[in-house]
């Protein structure tokens, strides 16, 4: 008997079966069976074979990836083994994009001509804008930019091209390149402002910061503080593993459409409250609170049940300190000092202290993520709400054309279709109008 394997005993049939242990880089994390082995499992011979029920994909890998691990129980990140800590301190964002890409830090030159490549598509089609201007007035960013993406594959006929290599080369440098455009786009539009072209002489961020906030002056200077935290909260949201928009854009891709469609489609899936609006929710959380005093009923409400959710704490998968919220806590005193202190900022850190030292919440593996502070840093920075899922689209843009790759060139990878469990009527005779 194998000793890397798993022995079932159907107790309906009295057979046993072994089925095959496979490992991924860490042994202790990621064992896995192959689904399709519990299909030999079968009560009879017409039986179609044992399937396994699965809601959200809470224990089902859909596939094999060597793009980012995330060890939830340690709370660790690493983008193609490189700890997140390391990439936020001394990584820029398009040099992690590179690595996402293609799995290793570019040298110099490398990284000279990937900037290049992407500074040269940064520009939109004119028809865009029109596009754009078509969408009502307040029409949230996010929904604009669902929208704009999805265009992009009607500008570029040729992405349909997905098996050349070249051709979806161009593909990644345009989708990286007009997130920005798009987005700031979207976000003058909203508040009725003219559209500002890139400026590629600036730095990928400081270029949307230029495209944001830019208003008569003739070369616009980001402020080097506000840039870099921008650039570091692109690091933090490049990718994440398997979450909802990634495996969205792993579905739609496996159908071979092009990657504008399929990156539409994630941005659509991240535009959904309990994944892109994460952020969002803690900011109501905290203006209704309302004050530092308040924290201590706060908490005695969310621990009784009567009260409503602790947001920004927990994760589905992080059941520990989420380390791209310690980045982020730093960023924010770093924010603050250009911008002044975001005034929940005290209530923010006041909720931490004490849920942090509460059996109830550590019992529950209830620990800040990335959006319990993301928000306080990007309002403080002028931005409103509805840009947050935008500012958390542009970047993970890499991470999900990495992903869209890898799942095009995986030889196991088959069209998204998984199986469902059947608890409907049967069989049944139509009965005619009169009859009912």
């Amino acid at each position: 008997m194998n000793a890397h394997s798993l022995t079932i005993i159907d107790n309906r049939t009295g057979i046993s079966y072994e089925i095959p242990i496979k490992y991924g880089t860490y042994p202790g994390y990621g064992a896995s069976i192959n689904a399709l082995e519990l299909r030999q499992i079968k009560a009879s011979a017409d039986d179609f074979g044992l399937l396994t029920y699965d809601p959200g994909y809470t224990n089902t890998a859909s596939c094999k990836s060597s793009v980012t691990f995330l060890d939830g129980e340690r709370g660790t990140l690493q983008y193609r083994g490189y700890p997140i800590e390391q990439l936020a301190e001394h990584s820029t964002y398009l040099e992690t994009a590179y690595l996402l890409q293609y799995g290793e830090l570019p040298d110099a030159v490398q990284l000279a001509a990937w900037r290049k490549d992407i500074g040269l598509h940064t520009f939109v089609h004119e028809n865009i804008k029109k596009l754009i201007n078509s969408f009502r007035h307040d029409a949230h960013p996010m929904g604009t930019l669902v929208g704009t993406v999805g265009a992009l594959s009607t500008f570029y006929p040729d992405a349909k091209n997905i098996h050349d290599e070249s051709c979806r080369q161009k593909q990644v440098w345009r989708l990286i390149a007009k997130m920005p455009t798009l987005a700031a786009f979207a976000y003058r539009h909203s508040r009725g402002l003219p559209y500002v072209y890139p400026d590629d002489n600036l730095s990928y961020v400081g270029n949307f910061m230029n495209m944001l906030w830019k208003i008569s002056e003739l070369k616009y200077q980001p402020n080097p503080v506000l840039e870099k935290a921008i650039d570091v909260l692109f690091i933090l949201h490049a990718d994440h593993e398997q979450n909802c928009s990634t495996s969205a854009m792993r579905a739609v891709g496996s159908s071979y459409t092009d990657p504008f469609s399929a990156s539409s489609a994630a941005i659509a899936a991240l535009y959904g409250p309990q994944h892109g609006g994460a952020n969002e929710a803690v900011l109501r959380m905290l203006n209704d609170i309302g004050s530092v005093d308040q924290v201590p009923n706060f908490i005695k409400s969310v621990k009784s049940g009567e009260g409503g959710r602790l947001m920004g704490f927990g994760h589905r998968v992080y059941k520990s300190y989420d380390p791209r919220a310690k980045i982020c806590k730093k960023i924010a005193y770093d924010v603050f000092a250009v911008t002044g202190a975001n005034p929940l900022i005290d209530i923010a850190l006041e909720l931490e202290r004490i849920a942090l030292a509460d059996d109830y919440f550590i019992s529950r593996h209830l620990y800040p993520n990335v959006d319990f502070y993301s928000g306080l840093i990007y309002q403080a920075m002028g931005f409103p709400v509805g840009m947050f899922p935008v500012l958390f689209a542009i970047p993970r843009t890499a991470g999900w054309l990495a992903q869209w790759q890898e799942c095009l060139l995986d030889p196991e990878q088959k069209i998204a279709r998984p199986r469902q469990v059947y608890c409907g009527n049967q069989v049944r005779d139509y009965v005619p109008m009169h009859k009912r």
